[in-house]
């Protein structure tokens, strides 16, 4: 165990993310934050993160850095393996060791998305992509090492900070007069200040201030409220957009809803990416606002 200090230290890794951009925000108040972009703390060199894990000594490890690009696994899964399989489960057992917390996120990707209900944290997890297997072997190697760990499915993931879906339709949006949305796939839009709110709400009221020997750890699923397709999504960005005066090409009425086979990508996608989140709400009594609210939050900051 490590000496206790006059302020809690916190680790975060991939600080230029969408959840490390608004963890340096919500983890701010709890202590002493330590945040690392790529260069600093690179995930595919184990013996070099372990070394920075040694020598800063956090009390928290929080872990959103990932290979995110999915279809681009396909091609490169060696590298999605060592950031997202690997990189984990050396940050677990260096937590361990320390005595620390670990907090990382994971996916929906990890389930095959072919399930009628939301999923919840026991069901079976059969992985369909390249992205989708280096994510759930990031899940066992911090299950293996023995530490104290937080694993945070989500899905959807979007912010103000950084590239995603909705910042993807604004400017396709702006630039044609018509669209071609998925309309077959199901899930709940999540953002990024969402998951760091209440990534900082666990940590500071249950390991921070609370019986760090009955901390619950394990795996949690963190998404919104609600759900909706890609195309409703798509919908829902143009009209807010529109009533914030955004210049769009894209007429009312114009987005089309497809199929996903009739948009062919290397990586498939699951049809159901809706999660249970009440073993979250119910151990550590957090509030999931829906997902609307959250883009709503965010389309304030990224539309003038």
């Amino acid at each position: 165990m490590q000496p206790e200090r006059a302020m809690p230290r916190l680790l975060v890794t991939g600080c230029n993310g969408q959840v490390g951009f608004e963890l340096q925000r919500s983890l701010a108040p709890l202590g002493e934050v330590l945040a690392m972009d790529r260069t600093a703390c690179d995930l595919t060199r184990p013996d070099a993160l372990r070394q920075i894990v040694r020598e800063l000594r956090p009390d928290v490890i929080v872990n959103p850095a990932a290979y995110t690009a999915v279809d681009k696994a396909e091609q490169e899964a060696a590298l999605a393996h060592a950031v997202n399989g690997v990189a984990p489960g050396v940050l677990a057992e260096e937590a361990r060791a320390l005595g620390s917390l670990l907090v990382h996120y994971s996916t929906d990707y990890v389930f095959d998305g072919n399930g009628s209900g939301r999923y919840q944290e026991m069901d079976d997890v059969n992985p369909q992509s390249v992205y989708g297997k280096s994510k759930l072997a990031g899940e066992q190697a911090i299950a293996a090492s023995g530490a104290t760990a937080l694993v945070l499915r989500t899905s959807w993931v979007f912010g103000a900070h950084g590239g995603n879906f909705a910042k993807t339709m604004l400017r396709l949006g702006s630039e044609r007069e018509s669209l071609r949305v998925v309309a077959d796939q199901h899930g709940a839009p999540t953002s990024a200040a969402l998951i760091a709110d209440v990534t900082a709400q666990i940590i500071g009221r249950f390991w921070l201030h609370g019986d760090r020997s009955r901390f619950p750890a394990g795996t949690y699923h963190l998404a919104a409220s609600g759900e909706t397709t890609w195309h409703a999504y798509a919908q829902e960005i143009f009209r807010i957009a529109r009533a914030r005066g955004a210049a769009l090409k894209v007429g009312e009425g114009a987005v089309e809803p497809i199929a996903a086979r009739e948009y062919p990508v290397p990586a498939p996608r699951p049809a159901n990416s809706r999660l249970d989140t009440s073993r979250l709400q119910q151990t550590f009594g957090v509030h999931l606002p829906r997902w609307e609210q959250g883009l709503h939050h965010v389309l304030e900051q990224i539309i003038p």
